[in-house]
């Protein structure tokens, strides 16, 4: 996820993955750097984007909400200097609010600005937004939900939601 990794894969004619789902920075002007000095190869003959999104649906947008605060208290604490196992979430998701200062919130939101949280319409809109914006060609969809259930009916519901 740099513009280094974005020439080398376009001299050398490979896809290209970018994590855009923790490191969204450099995002634009990665894909435009790839696009535009990609050389096609042997094993590709056009370029390939492939860029990864947080996805977290559930029945409802608070619900949602309230998963993804796993993935926020995950990243503060890394922030912290205290990585660890992947914390339970909080009550709601406006107790993220009292889980970090504001500068740690705006870090969080910054860093995980890249992301779809919901419920499966909600979900929908916002993945078609990334999508129609970025224009990749292959998502890659991550989900850090603490409860392993909770998680795999996420990427169920988000599946029926983007076919729908």
């Amino acid at each position: 996820s740099s513009l280094f990794g974005a020439r080398l894969a376009a001299a050398l004619g490979l896809p290209y993955a970018f994590a855009s789902h923790f490191a969204p920075d450099a995002l634009d002007q990665a894909l435009a750097v790839y696009h535009r000095e990609f050389k096609p190869s042997a094993r590709l003959a056009r370029p390939h984007a492939m860029l990864a999104l947080n996805v977290v649906t559930a029945d409802t947008d608070e619900e949602a909400a309230r998963l993804f605060t796993t993935q926020q208290q995950a990243f503060v604490n890394l922030r912290r200097g205290r990585p660890g196992l992947v914390p339970p979430p909080l009550a709601s998701a406006a107790a993220i609010n009292d889980y970090c200062t504001p500068a740690e919130k705006h870090m969080i939101d910054s860093t995980l600005a890249c992301r779809a949280v919901g419920s499966p319409a909600t979900v929908r809109a916002q993945m078609q937004a990334f999508v129609e914006r970025h224009r990749p060609d292959e998502l890659i969809l991550t989900a850090n939900i603490f409860d392993h259930a909770a998680r795999v009916r996420s990427f169920e519901l988000t599946m029926d939601a983007w076919t729908a």
